[in-house]
């Protein structure tokens, strides 16, 4: 394992996987947050957000997860009412119409939720759609060692 850090966020990685934790700049007036990549195989330095540009080089055993922050003022809205990260993905969790980048093949899950007085997306996508147990047991196992601070 390998334990990655920054912006008040840090996840175990297992062997073999690539990570970075980030924030991207941005000019006045507009705000950037932080962001967390990991991933099962070797990430792109310029991936997008949610992962375009990462995801197509994604093969079918590969995971893919972002954990996004978004604004402070997002913690009182009804889509980040929930506290704490999610209960651990199921396999049925997974749907072809989650993805932000559609890739054939490919299944996505995402989750909003708030955590430590800030606002998340966790977003994951599993290289195969059509045998996704195996994959989102990985990821559970990765986001299970997720630690976010304020």
């Amino acid at each position: 394992m390998t334990r990655i850090g920054a912006e008040g966020i840090s996840v175990d990685l297992p062997s073999g996987w690539d990570g970075r934790v980030f924030r991207r700049t941005a000019p006045a007036p507009e705000t950037t947050h932080a962001v967390m990549h990991a991933a099962s195989f070797a990430l792109p330095v310029d991936a997008a957000d949610y992962g375009d540009g990462a995801v197509q080089l994604m093969g079918d055993t590969d995971v893919f997860m972002a954990l996004v922050e978004f604004h402070p003022d997002s913690t009182a809205t009804p889509l980040f009412s929930a506290q704490g990260r999610p209960a651990p993905f199921q396999a049925r969790d997974a749907s072809t119409t989650t993805l932000q980048r559609a890739v054939g093949g490919q299944a996505g899950i995402q989750r909003f939720f708030s955590e430590a007085d800030r606002a998340w997306s966790l977003y994951v996508v599993l290289g195969r759609a059509d045998q996704p147990a195996a994959l989102v047991d990985e990821a559970n196992g990765v986001i299970s060692t997720i630690r976010i601070t304020q």
